[in-house]
């Protein structure tokens, strides 16, 4: 993760001063020419550049001056020079690890230079968006950060863009390679590895060998997750002699951490615990205690798996001691779990109970500071839902402005018309209302479908059963699991009012609207079913459909499929194209549509046939905005002897593209 926060920081430190001088003459002369002039432009230029000289010293001190910049520079109306202040103000709070307090920074600049592109001449337009795309980049350092991953993706392809435009290829390089870290991050190991080769493309088309060595590291990374060790091996081979030429001492030490877990997933524990000592000896020649912390565990690690009892006991608590001096509880708690599991092997109970406790103290500061994340990535998504809100407003009310000009317009128009041709006029009229009352009745029926189909997935038992599940989690002590059930609450609570503002949703949001859903009803009925999400990879990432519109069939397969089978079953949901056609699929082994129906028959099941009713009704309205074709197919499921063995839903959408 630390490799990952320094690649995307090579692109937020863009506005960062590249002079010749060391950094103390450069502050010199900048601050002789801040007290020399008199003009308020140049001392915010000048104030802006000082800021940035501090940025790899004092994040305080850059903070201070970039605020004295935007301070000025908002009172004179130096649009140019506020966002770049903003921008500024963001990266120190990077670097104080203010993620929240950055976000907003950032996303200031972000309006500044967004407006400035629409009315700077064009000679100056590619400057912007430069500045423009390093600043979505800085935004996704910021998602990244709180693992907010689908922010930092869609920030990330906006900032890509705007350098494609510009054809600046270096920071091409960088927004590729980051691509490719935070699908490796999602396990998504075929699409990182496509983003990292086109980043090692144009670093080798540069001459960045550097950069190169570090995403050929990368490349070989992925390798070994996807079991290739061989191809893993010959990229951190190249890796190895690139960064030796080049001297990157940090980087080469990194490329022997990764090597070493390859002679570990290899079974050649010697050269691991050979590997493993150069990143060590590198580490601790300049100084890297973070490096040198992740050596001595690996080395703890790869020891104990060679009954070294004494050495892996020495370099784990080595390993300890230093995670704890920097705050790396995690390599805390892996060495101290390791330690723990030693001595209970060799028989010795305090020591083993002594190691286990200071695991579990480790275990919960970062339990606590996951807390806390998501507690900052909550309060970060709601800027993002401020913003938006904001920006859909400014949006509505120019949009009302013309069509209140478009009105009069056609309003003249037709007048003009009446006096030349008075039958012909009458007769466009009522065509013209006629076409506007059709279009207000599929929006009025759409906005009510969505309504119910809302109203139907949030039901008030389906809540109730939801916090009764938490009260017995917290009365049976269950504090992990209630806070988890909680978590996930929210979070389906919250994702279910963001999709009811939209007609149409990417297929990813509604993917992890539906994870979301099955992991929290997983939890309620105590995990007596698995289920799988499958999207194909044809699937362009701005494909979308209506939101909620599989929810109701997933949850009738769970209550009224699952529930009753009293055996553990499963549940599939499977995206994919075929044709002009997208295909959402939904399977269960449950007890068969037949069966289910016949069970229902006695009781009230007003709630579920509202939903396959509203759906239906979803799908005429689709139908008629596309003027495609949807439809919706119910297969009972049979075993080798035709006995039901479950139901299958099939959807067919007309492919239809995120307006966002």
């Amino acid at each position: 993760m630390k490799i990952f926060k320094i690649l995307l920081l090579t692109g937020v430190l863009f506005f960062v001063s590249s002079k010749a001088f060391c950094q103390v003459k450069v502050l010199d002369s900048l601050f002789i020419e801040l007290n020399k002039t008199s003009a308020d432009t140049e001392k915010v230029y000048l104030l802006n550049d000082i800021a940035s000289e501090y940025a790899d010293t004092s994040p305080a001190k850059m903070l201070e001056y970039a605020k004295k910049a935007l301070i000025l520079s908002h009172k004179k109306g130096l649009q140019r020079e506020e966002g770049t202040s903003w921008f500024n103000v963001g990266n120190a709070n990077v670097m104080l690890s203010r993620y929240a307090e950055a976000l907003k920074s950032y996303t200031n600049a972000q309006s500044i230079f967004e407006q400035l592109l629409k009315s700077v001449p064009a000679s100056e337009k590619n400057s912007i968006k430069n500045k423009l795309a390093i600043t979505y980049g800085s935004i996704g350092v910021v998602c990244s950060e709180q693992n907010n991953y689908a922010k930092a993706l869609e920030y990330c392809f906006k900032a890509l863009k705007l350098q494609e435009e510009t054809k600046e290829e270096e920071y091409m390089s960088h927004s590729y390679n980051n691509l490719g870290i935070v699908y490796k991050e999602q396990r998504e190991y075929t699409k990182a590895l496509e983003y990292y080769n086109k980043a090692l493309w144009l670093q080798k088309k540069l001459g960045n060998d550097d950069s190169g060595a570090v995403t050929i590291s990368n490349i070989g990374e992925i390798y070994l997750l996807r079991n290739e060790p061989d191809k893993a091996l010959a990229s951190y081979k190249e890796a190895e002699i690139m960064l030796v030429e080049t001297g990157n001492k940090s980087a080469l030490a990194e490329l022997y951490n990764k090597l070493g877990d390859y002679y570990v997933k290899t079974t050649d524990y010697k050269q691991a615990e050979q590997t493993y000592h150069k990143a060590l000896s590198i580490f601790e020649e300049i100084g890297e205690k973070f490096g040198a912390s992740a050596s001595f565990g690996a080395l703890g690690n790869v020891c104990a798996k060679q009954d070294q009892k004494g050495k892996a006991i020495s370099n784990l608590m080595k390993s300890s001691a230093l995670a704890k001096e920097i705050g790396v509880f995690e390599h805390v708690k892996d060495a101290e779990k390791t330690l723990s599991d030693i001595y209970e092997k060799s028989g010795d109970a305090a020591q083993a109970l002594s190691h286990y406790k200071k695991y579990s103290a480790a275990k919960e500061r970062i339990d606590d500071a996951e807390n806390i994340k998501s507690m900052v990535r909550e309060e970060m998504n709601y800027e993002f839902e401020r913003k938006e809100a904001l920006q859909k407003a400014q949006t509505e009310k120019r949009q009302m402005m013309f069509d209140e000009q478009a009105k009069r317009h056609n309003l003249q128009m037709i007048f003009t018309a009446l006096f030349i041709l008075l039958l012909f006029g009458i007769a466009f009229l009522i065509y013209n209302r006629l076409q506007l009352k059709k279009t207000l009745t599929l929006q009025r029926d759409l906005a009510e479908y969505e309504q119910k189909a809302l109203h139907l997935q949030m039901n008030p038992h389906f809540v109730f059963n939801c916090l009764g599940s938490i009260s017995s989690f917290i009365v049976q002590n269950g504090k992990e699991s209630a806070i988890k059930y909680l978590s996930k609450f929210s979070k389906l609570m919250r994702l279910t009012l963001e999709y009811s503002k939209e007609s149409l949703i990417p297929i990813d949001k509604e993917i992890e609207g539906l994870q979301n859903y099955l992991e929290l009803e997983q939890l309620r009925f105590n995990n007596i079913f698995d289920f799988v999400i499958t999207k194909d990879t044809a699937i362009e990432d701005d494909m979308a459909l209506p939101p909620l519109l599989l929810q109701p069939f997933v949850e009738n397969a769970i209550i009224h499929g699952l529930v009753p089978k009293k055996r553990r079953g499963f549940i599939s949901v499977d995206f994919k194209l075929n044709g002009d056609k997208l295909v959402c699929t939904v399977t269960d082994d449950g007890i068969g549509f037949n069966k289910s129906k016949q069970l229902k028959e006695n009781s009230v099941t007003v709630h579920k046939s509202m939903a396959l009713e509203i759906t239906r009704k979803r799908l005429e309205v689709i139908q008629a905005f596309t003027s495609k074709t949807s439809q919706v197919e119910i297969q009972e499921l049979t075993d080798g002897n035709g006995q039901p063995a479950g139901t299958k839903i099939i959807l067919n959408l007309p492919i239809q593209y995120s307006p966002n």
